[in-house]
């Protein structure tokens, strides 16, 4: 195999001369931040996927925080998600006090199983965070019907799921509050930020307030003065600027087409990779249509001579960038510190011990593809 003249990431933000020229404009402008860019931002992504409200935050970290502090999630509270994730998801829940409660996922979606959130429920449960790991959503019916019994809040992470549809609607409009993520990989960028969706004007409030250091206008501040302002409740600055909400409001345009670029390349990828003994390759939960965030595959051991790592090394080497996601977050040290030992979800570790992600972004060529498959066949024959 002939390595490649430059390296090809896992993931790539695509940026176009428009993008630039309007975040120009706004540079230009009397408003960087705090400005008219960031309502129209929230109302273009919150018809998009069908909601009400979308509140928009500086980071997809920030907006899980705010929609956990919305959902009165505090100490003695234990919210259920899954291990198969990036921390920021299960790191929400700690920043309020509360604690997270790992359920396995389901072998076939790679996606948290319902059966094993019902197996987790007890009476200090307050809510459910369900992850579309890769783009692709979680059996939201199911989730949904068990959070309406037992009384719990869904908070549904969809860093990954932006552009996604699940029995036909967008992903952000059936949980009680949906977060996507906008990192320079993720289905449109805004460099940093973060937004959730909401159908629920109380959860809407909240998610203001807190995002702006719990500073609201309130009728006491309006009869002292234009200037007069007070703290109602507990806070953060996670305010996304002008800036970041002009390039997402630019790249929202061409959301689709990057969603329909990545199902192209996930369906070549099926194409090349299904007859491969030594591969799986990703299943899809029926009535579903992925964000294809992650290609991620399965390496079967049992036919491969060499291990993860030196597939992982080999590919890396021939300018093709692999990547791994992810590792169960209760095997991190501060997770272990905690008291979380391993064994505590099988089937997520064992997906995390096979699993390899191969590079999926909308400015991939199919020769980009093709190079990664032969590359991928190369190492582990």
């Amino acid at each position: 195999m002939i390595k490649r003249g430059t390296f090809l990431p896992y993931g790539h933000q695509s940026i176009t001369e428009e993008d630039i020229q309007a975040v120009v404009e706004t540079l230009s402008s009397p408003n960087l931040t705090q400005g008219p860019k960031i309502e129209q931002f929230e109302k273009s992504v919150a018809d998009y996927v069908g909601a009400k409200y979308a509140v928009a935050f500086s980071n997809g970290t920030g907006a899980l925080y705010a929609a956990c502090h919305a959902a009165g999630i505090g100490e003695g509270d234990e919210v259920i998600t899954t291990p198969i994730t990036f921390v920021a998801t299960s790191n929400a829940v700690l920043y309020c006090g509360g604690t997270t409660v790992f359920a396995d996922i389901d072998e076939q979606t790679y996606n948290i199983d319902p059966n094993e959130i019902l197996n987790k429920i007890n009476s200090k449960t307050k809510a459910i965070i369900p992850v579309d790991f890769t783009g692709q959503p979680v059996d939201l019916d199911k989730i949904m019907d068990i959070a309406n019994e037992h009384h719990l809040v869904v908070i549904e992470d969809g860093a990954h799921s932006l552009g996604a549809t699940y029995r036909g609607r967008k992903i952000g409009s059936q949980a009680h509050m949906t977060m996507f993520s906008f990192h320079p990989v993720k289905p449109i960028t805004t460099g940093e930020g973060g937004i959730i969706t909401t159908n629920s004007e109380e959860y809407y409030e909240k998610l203001k307030i807190f995002r702006s250091h719990g500073i609201s206008k309130t009728p006491y501040s309006i009869e002292q003065g234009d200037w007069y302002y007070e703290m109602i409740d507990f806070g953060f600055n996670y305010r996304m600027t002008d800036i970041q909400a002009t390039l997402g409001l630019s790249q929202m345009t061409k959301l689709d087409k990057f969603i329909e670029r990545r199902r192209e390349i996930a369906k070549l990828y099926n194409k090349q990779l299904s007859k491969v003994p030594s591969i799986k390759i990703p299943k899809q939960l029926i009535n579903t249509e992925s964000g294809w965030h992650l290609y991620s595959i399965q390496l079967d051991s049992n036919l491969i001579s060499k291990s993860r790592k030196e597939v992982f090394r080999e590919m890396r080497g021939l300018n093709i960038g692999v990547h791994v996601h992810y590792i169960p977050v209760y095997w991190h040290p501060y997770y272990k510190e905690l008291g979380y030992e391993k064994g505590i979800t099988l089937k997520a570790e064992k997906w995390y011990e096979q699993a390899l992600s191969l590079p999926i972004f909308p400015g991939m060529k199919d020769e980009d593809v093709i190079d990664v498959v032969k590359a991928l066949k190369a190492v582990i024959s």
